[in-house]
């Protein structure tokens, strides 16, 4: 029903930039709150970034002034600006809505399938 797909991953050598996409498509009603995590070998799944959908922010302690998340609310769509990447910032990022599918009144967790990120020191 629903499909959150992302894109932009990649290498690049450290100081670079990447931008991420995320675009959540399906029988989607509205959506609340995107946020982008992100999963490090051997370690947690840690939230980088939330956008809610009147534009409020948050990040990360280890990413502010760095990343900057923004959306585009027409388009489902959230994006993920990373700039000054370090090679801490390493890892599979995951696309993430709470989202209302059309017909239910219930708001849901969804999971995008991730792209990978490499920062070369």
């Amino acid at each position: 029903q629903v499909q959150l797909v992302e894109s932009g991953g990649g290498l690049v050598q450290a100081g670079g930039s990447l931008r991420l996409t995320c675009v959540a498509s399906g029988r989607i009603f509205s959506v609340n709150d995107m946020g982008w995590y992100r999963q490090a070998p051997g370690k947690q799944r840690e939230l980088v970034a939330v956008i809610t959908s009147a534009g409020s922010t948050k990040y990360v302690d280890s990413v502010k002034g760095r990343f900057t998340i923004s959306r585009d609310n027409a388009k489902n769509t959230v994006f993920l600006q990373m700039n000054s990447l370090k090679p801490e910032d390493t890892a599979d990022y995951y696309c993430n809505a709470d989202l209302r599918v059309t017909g239910s009144f219930l708001f849901r967790n969804f999971w995008g399938q991730g792209t990978q990120v490499t920062v070369s020191s």
